[in-house]
């Protein structure tokens, strides 16, 4: 029997499984399944168990149609906690590991953000957004019933540049803080105050510190930096262990507490400088860069439209307090990797495919959440002392039984200067060689990020339409040195632009059932952006969709929630000097668009805000172009990817109609 290709509706029966938790006898995991409620429109987490030494399925552990998520075992194993907005707001829950019913723990109307066990199990540390005159006592408690209230209309009181940020809107004029609840009492401690925001990282192993992040510096908008600071639980005094010299996260401790791992940069290059690994030593107070003559990127940065609340933890530490493992991004792939205090660096894990989670027991057990081009979403355990894997998980089967997945190919090619510029094509669906056809470009975001062996349910939806997709890492990916990400930044519309019409060129060369009269070209954001540019430089796409774009860096520098600074950055200039800005502006070469383009954008996108397409529309409108302008209500920079789950639907099928029509 023929498979059907992949349709945008089937998104709706798939789900995604995250962020893994390893007991700590090693024993036992739990990790977080999210799915879409079609009736609620809405997603749906829940936490599953599963004994590694059984060949059982997992046991769900929570139920509901809420979000139960960001699952962490406590010390002795014997209890969990979680996050979950079941009762209206983000609240801790804590259940035992046997099961039954789950206590809640804090009681805030704005709900609270990430926490962590303390070693001897007794306290929770966690992150909540308090106003400067209120203290974890006095914030606003939630109610039992939440009953709409009438907002009073007021003018929104703006001093600072950085007062908006795409997903969470205008400022409220809180701040993070760190706050802590005893587990039996249910007392409150607060640990940090003022007008800074402080950021959770780990618990010391003693108890005696918490390693936070935060940028202190009194000048906000001016200010790109994060520090790593001791926080002592009995004080209340912060010690700054960092140099105010870049950005410092992802912060744990070795197991004796001699070391703190960290992973971030100097930021060199600002925000295209590679991440690297560091490790402080609490003994001699010294600094050092393990992975500094290591050209790879450390943590997860491939891009993908389907995994929901991934995480990256950062180093793992070993118990012999020596070596570690850690995730890099490097040539297409996000891999797992040894490493040691000696500066050795190994690959524990390293294959065609995107592994976005891990959890290690600190001996030789782990497991990792992986996903590929044809798999969307698993759960493996991997020995580390032989490489083995064995799959734990199969949550799509059901759901792929009657649909063929398509298979990528990967290439390289030579684009400007020699440069060595890595492509995939993924095949039509049930492809026949003796037919031709159609061919979809796809330009990813960032531009600081990277396409890879991932699973992409825009690309199989394509490809279940009877195109070929071919995607690509232009200069300014990440993945392949700091030399290659950098490039991009002075020079968008450049030799980006060459490399993606090279990857155009070289497909067309090497594979003969592409029909060249049939090309189409969509991307989002920096993809957006280019999008826009690629058809105001050639007419040789049929049609084009770009999503969440940049049209022109004048306004862009204004308007975004990053606006004035990622432009000096990326385009490096600024409204000194309008020609500079204007002369990289898709929408300076409007009048050379011929290609039918429809634009969509979220109405509450700050990133890349919607006056950016509402330009564009109007000037095409105005030449009597063809285009269409989707205006997606309440979404925001994130719509591809954890959006209105409806929308998202709707988005995909514009898509898919579009270049139906046109190619």
């Amino acid at each position: 029997m023929t498979k059907r290709g992949m349709e945008a509706k089937d998104l709706f029966e798939l789900k995604s499984v995250a962020n893994p938790q390893l007991s700590p006898d090693g024993k036992k995991i739990l990790f977080v399944e999210t799915s879409i409620d079609q009736e609620k429109n809405s997603y749906i987490s829940n936490l599953f168990m599963k004994a590694l030494a059984e060949n059982t399925s997992a046991t769900q552990w929570t139920f509901g149609k809420h979000r139960n998520h960001s699952p962490k075992w406590s010390p002795a194993g014997d209890r969990i906690a979680f996050i979950s907005n079941r009762t209206g707001s983000n609240q801790i829950f804590v259940m035992s590991e046997k099961g039954g019913e789950a206590m809640q723990l804090t009681f805030f109307e704005n709900g609270v953000g990430n926490f962590i066990w303390s070693p001897n199990g007794e306290e929770i540390a966690f992150s909540i957004s308090l106003k400067p005159d209120q203290t974890i006592q006095t914030a606003p408690k939630q109610e039992k019933k939440k009953e709409e209230k009438d907002k009073e209309l007021t003018a929104l009181v703006v001093e600072e540049m950085k007062y908006k940020s795409d997903g969470e809107g205008f400022w409220n004029g809180t701040y993070k803080q760190i706050a802590t609840v005893d587990i039996k009492t249910g007392e409150l401690g607060q640990l940090t105050s003022g007008k800074s925001d402080y950021y959770l990282q780990s618990w010391s192993p003693d108890g005696k510190y918490i390693a936070v992040t935060g940028d202190l510096n009194e000048e906000r908008d001016n200010s790109f930096l994060t520090d790593v600071f001791l926080l002592d639980v009995e004080t209340e005094e912060l010690n700054k262990i960092t140099n105010s010299d870049g950005y410092f996260g992802n912060v744990t401790w070795s197991p004796n507490g001699r070391y703190l791992a960290m992973a971030g940069s100097n930021r060199e290059f600002e925000n295209a400088t590679l991440s690297r690994i560091w490790i402080y030593d609490l003994e001699t107070e010294t600094h050092s860069c393990l992975t500094a003559e290591w050209d790879v990127m450390i943590g997860d940065n491939t891009i993908g439209d389907f995994q929901q609340g991934t995480v990256d933890p950062g180093v793992l530490w070993a118990k012999d307090n020596h070596h570690f493992y850690f995730l890099a991004t490097d040539h297409g792939n996000t891999s797992l990797y040894y490493g040691n205090l000696d500066g050795e660096i190994y690959p524990a894990l390293l294959e065609d495919q995107h592994v976005y989670g891990v959890a290690f027991d600190g001996k030789d057990q782990a497991v990792v959440a992986i996903s590929k081009p044809t798999e969307p979403s698993d759960m493996y355990s991997l020995k580390i002392t032989t490489g083995e894997t064995v799959k734990l998980t199969s949550v799509n089967d059901k759901a792929l039984e009657d649909i063929s997945l398509s298979p990528v190919e990967s290439f390289y090619f030579e684009s400007e200067g020699g440069l060595s510029v890595q492509g995939w094509l993924m095949y039509p669906a049930n492809f026949n060689p003796e037919e031709k056809y159609p061919l979809i470009l796809e330009v990813h975001g960032g531009p600081h990020a990277m396409y890879g062996n991932s699973y992409m349910h825009e690309f199989q939806m394509l490809a279940g339409q009877g195109n070929v997709v071919l995607f690509t890492n232009p200069r300014g990916s990440h993945g392949y040195g700091q030399e290659f990400v950098n490039a991009v930044r002075g020079d968008y519309g450049g030799n980006d632009y060459n490399d993606l019409m090279n990857a155009v060129d070289f497909a067309l060369e090497k594979f003969s059932f592409i029909d060249p009269e049939r090309l189409g070209v969509t991307g989002g954001s920096y993809g957006g952006f280019m999008t826009n540019w690629i058809v105001g430089h050639t007419d040789c796409f049929k049609a084009a969709v770009t999503q969440r774009s940049i049209s022109n860096w004048i306004s862009f520098y204004g308007v975004s929630d990053i606006g004035y600074y990622f432009t000096e950055w990326q385009i490096q200039s600024d409204l000194s000097d309008i020609e500079k800005l204007w002369k990289h502006s898709p929408l300076a070469y409007v009048n050379q668009i011929k290609t039918p383009l429809l634009i969509l954008h979220g109405e509450k996108d700050y990133r890349c805000p919607i006056e950016q397409a509402e330009q564009l529309f109007i000037a095409l409108k105005r030449q009597k172009k063809v285009t269409k302008f989707l205006r997606f209500p309440e979404a925001n920079h994130e719509l591809s990817r954890s959006g209105n789950p409806k929308l998202r639907l709707e988005r995909l099928t514009a898509i898919k109609d579009w270049f139906n029509q046109y190619i």
